[in-house]
């Protein structure tokens, strides 16, 4: 998944963050196969630092027009950046880039959250399905329905992921169906994530979290526990997130209603992009996945 990078200048980042991690990046981007990421230890670092190097490519190319504004006060900054949030994990990237969180530091600390979560989902097995059709008040109750089960990602308006043990989340999804779901999607993940099943992951995430220093933000981010801008207090929030069902729906409505009217994803894939167009429909949008998609994203933003 880092093999079109490579080339690109933002690829230096892969020795910072290996060096931080303790890990060899470069090989989890270039080498690892797909059996191997699907576990959590490598998925999150490996998704963290393609994230960062896209997020560096952008802003040091398309974007550095609004990293000149950044470094102003706020009262005297017109950068036309309302806000930043990340989803799960890219909630770390989110921070990197708000300038809240150092990327060796996040490094460390995607690490840890990791591992942590690696073994918590061996100790108590889980998995995850989203639910298609029907809204959050319909999954809610689908989840009341079959024991072991909750809501854990709340995306767009007709998808909301529901996480557990796999009897329960098998039992919530047949449930799902009965109240009106036109389907049930299994999840190719290592755990179930934002469920009580990763309570054993937060001792050690907790003491990940304190031996980092946060900063205030340049940008606020809309956190995942709330879907209310922060400009501090992260390391509170990344504790909560841990257990907590994602806000995403909300919190795009609610860069939406800050005056959000470009969303832009830096990251792997478009799924992102996807629940902007399914949960804020009048929002332009764009992402960069690729070196080829920085171009078009100049483009658009010299229009």
């Amino acid at each position: 998944m880092g093999a079109p990078w490579l080339g690109h200048p933002s690829w230096q980042l892969v020795a910072q963050l290996s060096d931080m991690a303790g890990r060899n990046v470069s090989e989890l981007l270039l080498d690892t196969d797909g059996e191997a990421l699907r576990a959590t230890r490598n998925a999150q670092l490996a998704t963290y630092a393609l994230s960062l190097i896209i997020s560096d490519a952008a802003r040091t190319g398309p974007l550095r027009d609004l990293e000149k504004g950044g470094q102003e006060a706020p009262e005297s900054r017109d950068d036309g950046v309302v806000a930043l949030a990340g989803h799960s994990l890219g909630e770390y990237t989110a921070l990197v880039a708000a300038g809240a969180l150092e990327p060796g530091a996040g490094a460390r600390l995607v690490q840890a959250r990791g591992e942590a979560m690696q073994v918590a989902a061996e100790a108590s097995p889980g998995t995850m399905a989203a639910v298609l059709g029907l809204d959050l008040a319909g999954v809610a109750k689908a989840c009341e329905e079959a024991p072991g089960a909750w809501v854990a990602n709340d995306n767009t308006p007709g998808q909301v992921v529901v996480a557990g043990t796999v009897s329960g989340v098998e039992a919530a999804g047949a449930a799902a169906l009965r109240l009106g779901a036109k389907r049930v999607v299994p999840l190719q993940v290592g755990g179930a994530f934002h469920t009580p099943l990763m309570k054993a992951a937060q001792a050690p995430l907790d003491d990940a979290l304190a031996a980092v220093e946060f900063v205030p933000s340049t940008w606020p981010v809309v956190a995942n526990v709330d879907a209310i801008p922060h400009s501090q207090g992260f390391g509170t929030l990344l504790s909560a997130q841990l257990c907590s069902r994602v806000r995403w729906r909300e919190s795009l409505l609610a860069m939406a209603d800050m005056g959000g009217t470009l969303f832009l994803e830096l990251g792997p894939g478009t799924e992102l992009s996807g629940m902007v167009k399914r949960t804020v429909p009048d929002a332009a949008r764009a992402n960069v996945a690729t070196p080829q998609d920085l171009e078009t994203l100049a483009g658009l933003l010299s229009t």
